[in-house]
């Protein structure tokens, strides 16, 4: 079994323009050794991890507005 080595290098994290002025309803993301990482701002110590392919996929689909009925 190999050892992942983890980058030391500081994950970047932004933010849409669209969260607010104090950052509190966002969604933030960061591109980190190769992978898309998302947080929400309020608890930024619960992290989500994906290819880069797989959020091509889903922001297609938002674009395409088939995830509207989450917040309409």
């Amino acid at each position: 079994m190999r050892n992942k080595v983890m980058s030391t290098d500081p994950i970047n994290w932004q933010k849409s323009s669209f969260s607010g002025g104090g950052g509190e309803n966002c969604v933030e993301v960061a591109l980190h050794d190769g992978e898309i990482m998302m947080r929400e701002s309020d608890e930024p110590g619960s992290t989500i991890k994906t290819s880069r392919e797989k959020m091509a996929a889903f922001i297609a689909g938002v674009k395409n507005g088939e995830f509207d009925h989450f917040v309409n």
